[in-house]
């Protein structure tokens, strides 16, 4: 087996894969590819942003490691972009705060987007920052 590392894949399907593969190539004959947590990524538009979507590759296996032949694959390559990868990585650690919302699909803020605090923290704030100074 060689070594890990992260990869998009372009499958014979039309599927775009995103995930942690090793490729194992000690029989010659038939080349495989072990995915770890394969993910399927797509880009979105709407007239708020760009944001992309995450959804698991396979939504009913409780398995996080699958095998697929090299001739199922049209294409791959390997990713070294920070954020995807980050983006990757929170979606399938369930010990860190994720930043996807698992069962909607969609970001949650935090402090690196501009999120500081909700509404009612922020009125409280101001309400008492407001109060001590008319005293």
């Amino acid at each position: 087996m060689g070594e890990e590392f992260y990869a998009i894949l372009k499958l014979v399907s039309g599927e775009e894969i995103f995930s942690l593969i090793v490729v194992d190539n000690e029989d010659d004959n038939d080349t495989v590819i072990v995915l770890q947590n394969p993910v399927l990524m797509s880009t979105n538009t709407t007239p708020n942003g760009t944001f992309i979507k995450v959804k698991p590759w396979m939504e009913l296996p409780n398995d996080d490691i699958f095998i697929i032949r090299l001739d199922k694959v049209i294409t791959m390559t390997e990713s070294k972009d920070e954020k995807l990868i980050t983006l990757y990585n929170h979606y399938n650690n369930d010990t860190n705060i994720d930043i996807i919302d698992k069962k909607t699909g969609l970001t949650k803020p935090n402090y690196e987007m501009g999120y500081i605090s909700s509404v009612e923290d922020a009125r409280r704030k101001l309400e008492k920052l407001f109060k001590i100074e008319e005293a």
